[in-house]
C-alpha cells in the first residue's frame, strides 16, 4: 500500500532513538499518521515542525498499519516562531485539527481554507477575522454549521445580531425580546458587514468556541478543547 500527497504537519513526537511519528493533514487522505525513520536526526528534525507544508509518500504492507512516511519539504513556516501571536494562531490551528478531524478522512475544502489561513498569518497582522471564519468553516465541516443567513424567528435578513445556542441559527435584534440574555452575540464582521474591533473578535471567538465545546467535544468523549486555542483567545483579546 502506498500513496503520495501533500499536507500540513500537525504534530510530531519522538519514536525510539532516531525516528518520529508525525500526523499530517493531507489534501487527499485527511489526517494521517506515519513513522519517519531518522526523523529525529539533525537533518530531518528541523524540517518536521508543526505548520510545515510537506510532500509525503506513505507506505505500509496493509492499509490498516501505521506505515512510514518519506517526506520532502515544500514550505517552511519557521518564521512564525518569532511572532508570539502568529505562533499561537498556528498552534491553535494544528491542535484543533488534531483534536477534531477523524483519521484518514479527506476534507479537501477545509484543507484549502487551512492553507489560506496559514498563508494569511504568515503575511502579517489583520488575520483575526480570517481565523474566526476558519473556525466557522471547521464547524461546518464537522457537521455543526451555523445558519447565519436569516432570522430563525422572522425570516428577516436584516439586523442579525444574535445566534441561538440551541439551533445555531441567527436571530434579528428586534426578535430577540426577553430571550436576549440566552443568546450568543453575532459580530457583524462574520456577516461581512464592517470592520472587526476587539469586542467583535471576542464575541466571535465566544460564538465558535461555544459550539466547539458544547456540540463537538461531547461527541469525542467530553474532552476539553485544546489548551492552544485558549492561549490564542487570551492573546487576541489583548492585542487586537
Amino acid at each position: 500500500m502506498d500513496w503520495r500527497d501533500e499536507g500540513v504537519l500537525l504534530a510530531v513526537r519522538r519514536h525510539g532513538e532516531t525516528s518520529s511519528i508525525i500526523e499530517v493533514f493531507t489534501l487527499g487522505h485527511g489526517r494521517h499518521a506515519g513513522i519517519v525513520h531518522g526523523g529525529a536526526s539533525r537533518r530531518l528534525a528541523p524540517l518536521l515542525q508543526p505548520g510545515a507544508q510537506l510532500d509525503v509518500t506513505w507506505r505500509a504492507r496493509l492499509d490498516e498499519h501505521l506505515g512510514s512516511y518519506a517526506v520532502e519539504p515544500l514550505r517552511s513556516r519557521a518564521a512564525l516562531m518569532s511572532d508570539r501571536l502568529a505562533l499561537a494562531g498556528l498552534n491553535s490551528i494544528c491542535a484543533l485539527l488534531t483534536f477534531l478531524l477523524p483519521e484518514r478522512e479527506a476534507h479537501g475544502a477545509l484543507y484549502g481554507a487551512t492553507i489560506g489561513l496559514l498563508d494569511r498569518i504568515g503575511a502579517g497582522e489583520g488575520w483575526a477575522v480570517d481565523y474566526l471564519r476558519w473556525e466557522l468553516g471547521l464547524l461546518e465541516e464537522m457537521g455543526y454549521g451555523l445558519d447565519l443567513s436569516s432570522c430563525a424567528l422572522t425570516g428577516s435578513r436584516d439586523d442579525l445580531a444574535y445566534v441561538s445556542p440551541k439551533s445555531g441559527r441567527a436571530v434579528a435584534r428586534e426578535a430577540a425580546g426577553e430571550w436576549v440574555d440566552r443568546l450568543l452575540p453575532l459580530p457583524a464582521c462574520l456577516l461581512g458587514q464592517g470592520p472587526a474591533g476587539a469586542g467583535d473578535i471576542a464575541d466571535g471567538l465566544r460564538l465558535t468556541g461555544y459550539f466547539l465545546e458544547h456540540r463537538i467535544a461531547p461527541e469525542l468523549g467530553s474532552r476539553p478543547l485544546p489548551e492552544a486555542r485558549r492561549r490564542l483567545v487570551t492573546l487576541l483579546s489583548r492585542t487586537v
